[in-house]
């Protein structure tokens, strides 16, 4: 009994001790294969030197209706609850790996009762139980058996580096998820801002359509009275059914804006929730400021992603060379037999056995060394996607401050064109009714105010959406980051 127990204690210590390291490469983070800081020039807007502050959603995205919006799609969206199921698939999966550095100990009990009737013929045995027993024999037999089988010991680090490359997996899908919510939450108030420019193209549309029926039936009138020719009409009937048709069209748009909103969200959306113009939309999105340091994108969620598949593939190295080394496993067995249930755990009901076992692969044909490379192949193309990642980030940050910059500036021209051209709308219509320009000239101002107040909104659009851009490539938001139930990086 005894020796049994110093045994398993043996054994244990050995277990303690197998897997300390690894065979891994150490990791040492890449460089970032971009510049320090962003383009400054013209079209770029000059940035504060302070790191980029702690911002979430609600610091960028003020609207109280758009931030229900997203509160619901957290909740609601199934994309999330997909990234959520991936997460607990890589959790499970990390625990499986992880299972085996540690030994499988398997528990069992058997009670075995024997009857042989008085007119049993007598075989040869020890007596007791069984084929051996005595005609008219009754009797139990008792066992109870605790196994080890067919653990490896991790001397070279198979399993522990299996088991590291399966946890920076799963710190990888972690991030994928964050990934996917700070995409959303950029799809909903992108689509937000959608609807509240189609709701504006739809009132200049309608107000055009009736400014086009009073103008029809002014020519029409004149018409009738000899004033103006048949073209007139027909030209000013052409505004009219180009508005009608622009009319159709952006209720079309905002029926479209209203499903996608609810595919993003998940659930059906409150109209009270939705804007009712661009103009009230574009002040409730704030600019978010961005540091000059460029390392800031290494917190982005699909950097961290490729970092961590990078990591992984890191470790599968180790896993490919300590497979190149023999593998030892041990099997063993401790248990208690006895023909009665009270001298069960006496000592000499006590036994056990070992059957430690090693194998190398002699002949392979060069796939072991051949999975090394294959591993150290890997692990280059996942070092070259975490680069390219960061390259990637670093445009799309810079594509956006570069249209954050001169914005501002084609905004003024805009809104001063759409002056100047109803303006010049009053004035030729005026000078029309007065017999000075022909109908021809009120008609291209019409159209061309028009299409101004048209060019404004998809501007007003562009600049709403650009600032919903720039929150979402610089790819930081403390609030999603605390929301999240993501595993702290570090290796069991």
């Amino acid at each position: 009994m005894r020796r049994g127990i110093t045994l398993l204690i043996t054994m244990a210590s050995t277990l303690a001790v197998s897997g300390c390291a690894t065979m891994a490469p150490e990791y040492q983070r890449p460089a970032a294969p971009v510049p320090a800081s962003w383009p400054i020039g013209d079209a770029y807007l000059r940035q504060s030197e302070a790191a980029l502050p702690t911002i979430t959603y609600r610091d960028v995205f003020k609207d109280a209706r758009l931030q229900t919006l997203i509160d619901q799609a957290l909740a609601n969206n199934r994309d999330l609850r997909a990234a959520a199921a991936n997460i607990a698939s890589a959790r499970a999966q990390y625990r499986i790996q992880r299972a085996d550095l540690l030994p499988q100990v398997d528990a069992t009990a058997r009670d075995t009762y024997t009857h042989r009737g008085s007119g049993a013929a007598t075989t040869a045995g020890t007596g007791g139980t069984g084929t051996g027993a005595a005609p008219g024999f009754s009797g139990s037999s008792y066992a109870v058996n605790l196994g080890i089988t067919a653990f490896e010991l991790d001397l070279f680090g198979r399993i522990r580096s299996l088991t590291g490359a399966a946890l920076d997996r799963y710190f990888a899908t972690e991030a994928a998820a964050r990934a996917t919510r700070l995409t959303l939450v950029g799809d909903i108030a992108s689509a937000w801002i959608d609807y509240a420019a189609d709701k504006s193209l739809l009132k200049v549309a309608e107000d055009t359509a009736i400014n086009a029926e009073k103008s029809v039936a002014l020519t029409e009138a004149r018409l009738n009275g000899g004033i103006a020719p048949r073209t007139d009409l027909r030209q000013a009937q052409q505004v009219l059914f180009t508005a009608n048709a622009d009319v159709a069209q952006q209720r079309t748009a905002l029926a479209q804006d209203v499903n996608a909103l609810q595919l993003l969200v998940g659930a059906p959306i409150d109209p009270a929730l939705l804007p009712a113009s661009i103009d009230m939309a574009l002040p409730e999105i704030a600019t978010l400021p961005a540091g000059l340091d460029s390392g800031i994108l290494l917190r982005r969620p699909d950097v961290v992603q490729a970092e961590y598949q990078l990591r992984a593939a890191n470790a599968q190295i180790g896993a490919a060379r300590a497979s190149l080394f023999p593998r030892i496993s041990l099997t063993g067995l401790i248990g208690f037999a006895s023909n009665a249930l009270s001298s069960l755990f006496s000592g000499g009901a006590f036994n056990y056995s070992v059957a430690p076992s090693a194998s190398y692969p002699i002949f392979s044909a060069g796939a072991g060394v051949a999975n090394v490379r294959y591993s150290q192949a890997q692990r280059d193309a996942a070092l070259a996607n975490y680069e390219k990642s960061i390259q990637t980030a670093f445009q799309e940050v810079s594509d956006a401050l570069a249209r954050e910059g001169t914005i501002t500036d084609q905004l003024t021209a805009n809104r001063n064109f759409v002056d100047a051209s109803g303006d010049t709308l009053k004035l030729t219509n005026a000078r029309y009714r007065g017999g000075i320009d022909t109908f021809l000239t009120s008609l291209d101002a019409q159209r061309s105010y028009y299409n101004a107040q048209r060019t404004l909104i998809a501007t007003e659009r562009t600049a709403a959406t650009n600032k919903v851009t720039l929150y979402r490539v610089l790819g930081g938001d403390s609030l999603l980051d605390a929301t999240s139930e993501g595993p702290q990086p570090t290796t069991p």
